[in-house]
């Protein structure tokens, strides 16, 4: 390996990382980030000079209370990001916005406002069409296009229709859409839009798309249902063939712990109640999983689900039952 090289991929990982100390709190003093950066004082002013260079407003003071400090307000280089990079980044960061992992929600968002700061005007005024266009109500997990997310986010900014290849019924065909959201679940991206060929509002799987374009046909919004609570409900319910209520005798909170957001829409029905709406290809299902939640309930929909619920409680009743030996 060339020795000058390695000495200045070291140099500019160490300039790097004295920025990133200096962005964390207001002010440093020389000996604590020599000690940071396990380097000498000398080598911390020449990397200050670096920084300084390379447009970075670094103030020193003298004396008590004196340090190193950004300037406050001042515009920062722009990052060295490419499009592609720039979209995949942002990405990943709202996905992880989302993300179950404590802590990584908010580092997440705090990347993002950093990101939107450095980013040269044009690439910052794409990532903020993407984070405008999209809601949640979970975590996205299966691997989509950046460029499709990025086509969709700019339509739904636009406010111009997209269309694309989606299989339905066992055929692909083209659909026109007027595109309004994209939303993330636990596992998926959707686009929530107005299907024009069928004129309601739909949810579509964004990893099921082909050959993704906006169109030229510009759209006047329509009022529209609340994206990422359509986006759950048609995925916990719309999308299986049978579909069940019920009124649960815990707080609403308790049972969103217990139920992925994909599998049931929850809702609150006072302090101590709520309403668990679920589908399954059967009701049998759906009704075993509430019972496995522990609480007390009450079935709301279908009637049938009553009947099914007394010929349960029977069987239970009859395994139950303590038989005379022998």
């Amino acid at each position: 390996m060339d020795e000058t090289g390695g000495a200045e991929r070291g140099t500019t990982e160490r300039v790097l990382t004295l920025l990133g100390l200096l962005q964390q709190r207001q002010v440093w003093t020389g000996p604590e980030l020599a000690g940071r950066l396990g380097v000498t004082s000398r080598t911390v002013r020449r990397d200050v000079e670096r920084l300084r260079a390379l447009g970075y407003q670094v103030h020193a003071g003298q004396g008590i209370g004196g340090g190193y400090r950004l300037g406050p307000g001042q515009d920062l280089p722009p990052l060295l990001l490419d499009d592609e990079e720039a979209i995949a980044t942002a990405v990943s960061l709202l996905a992880g916005a989302d993300s179950a992992v404590a802590g990584a929600g908010d580092a997440a968002i705090r990347a993002l406002a950093k990101l939107d700061t450095v980013l040269p005007a044009r690439l910052r005024h794409e990532v903020r069409a993407l984070s405008g266009a999209v809601e949640s109500f979970g975590g996205g997990r299966v691997p989509v296009d950046p460029e499709v997310l990025m086509t969709l986010a700019r339509a739904c900014r636009d406010e111009v229709e997209a269309g694309f290849d989606y299989p339905s019924g066992g055929r692909v065909g083209r659909r026109r859409v007027e595109p309004y959201r994209l939303v993330t679940s636990d596992r998926r991206w959707y686009l929530l839009a107005y299907d024009l060929d069928r004129d309601g509002w739909r949810s579509f799987r964004v990893d099921r798309m082909a050959s993704v374009a906006a169109r030229t046909f510009r759209f006047r919004p329509r009022p529209a249902p609340d994206a990422a609570a359509y986006v759950q409900e048609g995925v916990a319910s719309r999308a299986y063939p049978h579909q069940a209520r019920f009124l649960l005798h815990a707080p609403a909170a308790t049972v969103r712990a217990q139920v992925p957001a994909s599998a049931a829409v929850v809702r609150e029905r006072g302090s101590d109640r709520c309403e668990l709406v679920s589908g399954a290809g059967s009701l049998d299902y759906v009704l075993m999983h509430v019972v496995a939640l522990g609480h007390d309930f009450e079935v709301l929909d279908p009637p049938e689900l009553g009947e099914r619920c007394r010929e349960l409680a029977r069987r239970l009743a009859s395994a139950g039952a303590v038989r005379p030996s022998g």
